[in-house]
């Protein structure tokens, strides 16, 4: 390390001796710095997982009842995503493509889909119009977000992979000031709906509209965000994030949903859905140690979750349909209970959860890699998930990444009762 400072050294001390001899200026190639008209990355991913199947939980007996008796499922997929952006005076287009095969034990497919495809155009400072396929980010939270009213549900598990967006109608204006209000953006949006446009967004012809208007107040970001009713209930909401130090961070998020629907099941296997006004929040915080170490921690409270024995009736009713099935072959209750999965197996289908992420940079000073592990605890049931992990960027433009999922739960419990209790990925992507 010395010998490159003094070699740096040396040659500076030169170069400069040089260019007072002949008496030349310093120049400036702006050339370099300006932003070229096309741009073109993305990355290609491939992707090994292995699930240790837990036999005896209520999704395994629902989505592996008719597949006879496994302990292991091995799956293999890549994906290849592509974003193109090109600029030409106040305009610019910017597109995002993404596709993705997978094959394992029982199935393969694949899928190829666009997740942003817009145009915007920036007539001047502070005014910004855009149309098109766009996928926005609305909310504060690492792991999850109840603010986030027009963008598909996060991943908790991997909450930085990329999301494909819904066609929006919008713009941004934004002004400064002198003083403890120092930025005002405000961002006017429409989400239309029809039979051809956003169907998954809702049913229905409407322009849903939204908004956000996003304040920057004595060094603390705030949004009020808002959707109107039509394809969805009317919901509104706000987030704050703020910097208490160099190495402290905290945020926070608050959503308010009108009319907010879900099944739930009753005695007898029988449906009823239930609709009402809910709230859910989120409060978190990041924290950089001297020993490069962060640490993410959020409780999450989910409005629109199952009660603890909202879960249990249904987990119950799955493994009861299950034991009627192998006495008698009728497969009618556990399909049934099937229909239910979309609501009561998504991530975090309960009230309250706890997440906390810790990730070291080169631990034990061993270069490129670094060590991380998170946690999810439901502070319903008390069944929780470990996920340790570890990666390596030691090679230009390659991340590999290793992880381990464990899930742990008493019987008929949130994570007690997925279809498996352990899982290995391993990831190498190449960005370019």
């Amino acid at each position: 390390m010395r010998v490159r400072l003094l070699a740096a050294c040396t040659a500076a001390c030169l170069a400069g001796s040089a260019v007072a001899q002949v008496e030349e200026k310093y120049g400036f190639d702006v050339g370099k710095f300006e932003k070229k008209p096309f741009e073109l990355s993305g990355y290609a991913e491939l992707r090994a997982e292995s699930f240790r199947l837990n036999r005896g939980a209520a999704l395994y007996k629902l989505n592996f009842f008719d597949h006879g008796a496994r302990t292991r499922l091995d799956r293999t997929s890549g994906a290849l995503e592509v974003s193109a952006l090109y600029r030409h005076g106040i305009a610019t287009f910017q597109a995002t493509a993404h596709g993705e095969v997978s094959r394992d034990n029982l199935q393969s497919g694949g899928r190829t889909r666009i997740h942003e495809a817009y145009l915007a155009l920036q007539p001047s400072t502070g005014l910004r119009l855009e149309a098109g396929k766009r996928a926005l980010r609305w909310g504060k939270g690492y792991a999850w977000n109840p603010v986030g009213f027009i963008e598909r549900p996060k991943d908790p598990n991997d909450p930085e992979l990329s999301r494909e967006g819904f066609t929006v109608l919008g713009g941004s204006f934004t002004r400064s000031f002198d003083g403890p209000l120092q930025t005002v953006t405000f961002n006017p949006l429409l989400v239309p709906t029809s039979a051809r446009l956003n169907r998954d967004f809702g049913t229905g012809n409407h322009i849903n509209p939204a908004a956000r208007l996003s304040l920057l107040y004595r060094d603390t970001d705030i949004d009020f965000l808002i959707l109107g009713a039509g394809a969805r209930g009317m919901r509104y909401g706000f987030d704050f994030a703020r910097n208490l130090s160099t190495n402290l961070e905290i945020h926070g998020e608050r959503a308010r949903i009108h009319g907010a629907t879900r099944p739930v099941l009753g005695a007898g296997g029988s449906v009823t859905p239930q609709s009402g006004d809910i709230t859910s929040y989120l409060l978190g915080m990041r924290y950089l140690t001297e020993r490069d170490t962060t640490w993410i921690v959020e409780y999450y409270r989910n409005g629109a979750g199952y009660t603890e024995d909202q879960m249990r009736a249904y987990l119950k009713f799955a493994n009861d349909a299950y034991d009627e099935f192998l006495a008698t072959a009728n497969a009618a209750a556990l399909t049934r209970a099937g229909a239910l999965q979309p609501s009561y197996a998504r991530a975090n289908p309960m009230r309250r959860y706890l997440y906390v992420r810790a990730s070291q940079k080169e631990p034990f000073d061993i270069l490129y890699f670094t060590a991380a592990v998170a946690g999810m605890y439901n502070l319903d049931d008390r069944s929780w998930s470990l996920a340790p992990e570890l990666a390596y960027t030691g090679i230009t433009n390659l991340d590999l990444r290793l992880r381990i999922f464990a899930l742990h739960g008493a019987r008929l419990t949130d994570f007690g009762e997925k279809q498996n209790d352990r899982r290995i990925e391993l990831r190498a992507r190449y960005a370019f």
